[in-house]
């Protein structure tokens, strides 16, 4: 569980952002200090150490530490304040912030129906909605460019995925860099201490870190932002005291003036030692993935009252440190603390270390929530540390991951303020013109430390990317073949109300992948199964282009032929941001909208017969619940059933046939790429994804199916 979840479990979500009050808004950033900003607020740490790993030296003049410090500033000034706070923090997908959000207004308003079972009424959801405001040329020509070449949908999928994915390689950095750094301190004082125990004291905090988000970091969440605010308030202290004690003139370096100084007096070695500089921004791409948690008004408050200021004080600070202390450079950060208050800012530091790395590892296990993944982060975190060792190296690594991210932000928000905000296409360039150069600037400068741990991004990235890109890409050819071997209505309606074989009572639940049509899979069970239940259910779980479904919203039912077959459809729908995991008795919920679906069809145009059932938001052991005014629950004796006086004999008889028993099916598939496929598709089919989908949630799981009433028939698919 994401540590920020619980303040959307206690009533702050984006629908009555609205309505909070000030003193709302005000906690919400101080708890946002701990969860969002844990990984920024370390960055000091490391930041100077890693700009000048290199053959960057220090000089008597302080030309080099004035223009480091003046690239932190505006690069902290331009990305984090103007970019992120002032304009990407705008758009929001219902709230909700990051890449995926991006894409998904893209999605929607773009018309990029990228993902599987997409039906027009989808689009009525309530999240769905889309401005009304007429399309500019602009934007037209982008959406008609799309439309017809489907190739660069794709290639947009896997640009997403590339910064998807090096945020998956931020998780595993950050925890390595942040408490190998903050660990490493203590060498300032007990000098002689091998490095091998840094090491292994770090590898016992990561362990430890790692479990932790194993049993839930709710639970020790409270104290997050207390561990951050008390680091903030350490780091600006101690910067301000530098400032007066070593160096009061470094103010000097926020003019622009020393950026032109540095590039022109150092070159290339300047231009290198940018990988280290843009370490400061590290962190900042959280603030607008996190808004969903919080809200982009305690967020934004939060960065400019409190972290921004603070931050900017410690960087100056240690620049001023510096100055008068070249030869501290490797630990300026931790020789840089007065001597009376070294030991308590080094344990604030520690915390502060474990508080960012666990706000970024929860982020990560949100975008693939599964939890395994948990123990491969922390595998993949450990080698990290014990591999390279060299805070250094990993910063190199780090900065890559981090710039590139950005950019893909950049890139998006482009598309964003061409067809979604309608805006023209001067602003569009300037806004790439602006902050893109600089991402650009800072991504070459990562690239060229590829050789020096800059690759382990790249490695951790491309196998992300192939393993997503594969999941989608066998997804695809088994709808497509579901699609091309549908049963056709026509072929049902000659099979009569009995459909050929025996009907017994009962209700069958069929899971399917498809949300229309009768699927290939319906043909092979009437052929291999002697009998069918009374009522048949096809249920489709999907995915939209939204981040939340409402529970209301939730069902969409429809029938399947006339009212004699007894058939019926229910697609379940979730967001790219639900947990598609449902803690109710389904069956009850779902036959419970069928039966209001029964009872209001009448109302419903017959050329459709289609309805998003209206039910109650919680579901527990009682059966039958219907928001219906002629519906209503009577609980007898432990026996719960609806009141019959007001219910249609076809209601009655789906009621009478849930009392006869459940039976849940489930069509086994498995996709084998054909014969005649290439080596390539061979591997990535039969290999890769059947790996996959051996692995993966099946619906039984999801839709919480007792294994009792599971029945499961294999058929291969060969796309």
């Amino acid at each position: 569980m994401n540590p920020s979840d619980q303040f959307v479990e206690h009533g702050i979500s984006q629908q009555n952002l609205k309505k909070t009050s000030c003193a709302t808004v005000l906690t919400l950033a101080y708890q946002s200090l701990g969860v969002v900003y844990g990984d920024l607020s370390t960055s000091p740490l490391y930041v100077y150490k890693t700009t000048f790993s290199g053959k960057l030296s220090l000089k008597e003049d302080d030309e080099e530490i004035f223009g480091v410090l003046s690239f932190i500033f505006w690069t902290f000034t331009i990305i984090a304040l103007f970019k992120y706070v002032f304009i990407v923090m705008s758009a929001d997908d219902n709230g909700e912030g990051g890449t995926f959000a991006l894409y998904s207004l893209l999605c929607r308003h773009a018309r990029l129906n990228m993902l599987l079972n997409q039906q027009p009424t989808d689009e009525r959801l309530h999240a769905y909605a889309t401005e009304d405001s007429a399309d500019t040329w602009q934007s037209s020509l982008l959406k008609l460019f799309f439309e017809k070449h489907p190739r660069f949908q794709k290639g947009l999928l896997i640009f997403v995925l590339l910064g998807t994915c090096m945020a998956i390689g931020d998780g595993v950095i950050t925890p390595a860099i942040s408490v190998l750094s903050a660990v490493s301190g203590v060498q300032v004082k007990i000098s002689h201490l091998h490095e091998n125990y840094i090491v292994i004291i770090s590898c016992v905090i990561l362990v430890g870190l790692f479990s932790i988000q194993h049993h839930g970091t709710h639970r020790v969440a409270f104290l997050f932002a207390p561990v951050v605010a008390a680091w903030l308030l350490c780091i600006s202290g101690i910067g301000i005291y530098n400032i007066l004690h070593w160096n009061p003139q470094i103010y000097r370096a926020l003019s622009p003036v020393y950026l032109s100084r540095f590039i022109r007096t150092t070159g290339i070695e300047g231009w290198l030692s940018l990988g280290g500089v843009v370490l400061s921004i590290t962190g900042v791409e959280t603030m607008f993935a996190d808004m969903g948690h919080f809200s982009a008004p305690s967020i934004k408050i939060a960065f400019t009252c409190i972290v921004y200021p603070c931050l900017i004080l410690a960087y100056m600070g240690e620049a001023a440190f510096l100055s008068k202390h070249h030869e501290d450079i490797q630990r300026s950060f931790y020789k840089a603390i007065p001597e009376a208050v070294f030991w308590p800012v080094f344990i604030v530091a520690t915390f502060a270390a474990i508080v960012g790395s666990q706000a970024v590892i929860s982020a990560t296990f949100s975008i693939i929530y599964i939890p395994e993944i948990n123990w491969i982060l922390m595998c993949l975190c450990l080698a990290v540390t014990i591999g390279l060792r060299d805070t250094n190296m990993i910063g190199h690594a780090y900065g890559l991951a981090v710039t590139t991210v950005m950019f893909v932000t950049t890139c998006l928000m482009i598309l964003v303020i061409l067809t979604v905000w309608k805006q023209g296409i001067i602003k569009a360039i300037i806004f790439l013109l602006l902050f893109g150069s600089i991402e650009l600037l800072y991504i070459s400068a990562s690239i060229c430390k590829i050789p020096e741990g800059g690759w382990i991004p790249l490695v951790l990235a491309l196998i992300f990317m192939g393993i997503m890109y594969t999941w989608n890409y066998g997804t695809m050819k088994k709808h497509q073949f579901d699609v091309e071997n549908k049963v056709s209505m026509s072929r049902i309606l000659s099979l009569g109300p009995s459909l050929g074989i025996a009907r017994v009572p009962g209700v069958g639940f069929i899971y399917t992948n498809l949300a229309s049509g009768i699927p290939a899979i319906f043909g092979h069970f009437v052929t291999n199964l002697p009998a069918f239940h009374q009522v048949l259910v096809f249920v489709c779980i999907k995915s939209v282009q939204i981040p939340h479904v409402c529970e209301n919203e939730r069902l969409l039912i429809s029938r399947v032929g006339p009212k004699e077959y007894g058939m019926f459809r229910c697609v379940v729908r979730y967001g790219y941001k639900d947990l598609q995991q449902e803690n109710y008795n389904f069956e009850n919920k779902l036959l419970s909208g069928i039966v209001q679906f029964v009872e209001t069809e009448e109302c419903v145009p017959e050329s459709t017969h289609e309805l998003s059932t209206y039910l109650e938001n919680s579901y527990g052991e009682e059966n039958m619940i219907s928001s219906s005014s002629q519906l209503r629950v009577v609980k007898n004796d432990n026996d719960d059933h609806l009141e019959e006086s007001l219910l249609k004999e076809e209601s009655l008889q789906i009621l009478k046939a849930k009392e006869s028993g459940v039976a849940y099916i489930l069509g086994h598939s498995h996709a084998k790429a054909k014969k005649s496929s290439s080596i390539l598709k061979k591997l990535a089919i039969d290999v890769v994804f059947a790996f996959l989908s051996k692995n993966c949630r099946e619906p039984d799981v999801i839709l919480n199916v007792p294994n009792t009433s599971l029945l499961e028939v294999g058929m291969i698919y060969y796309v």
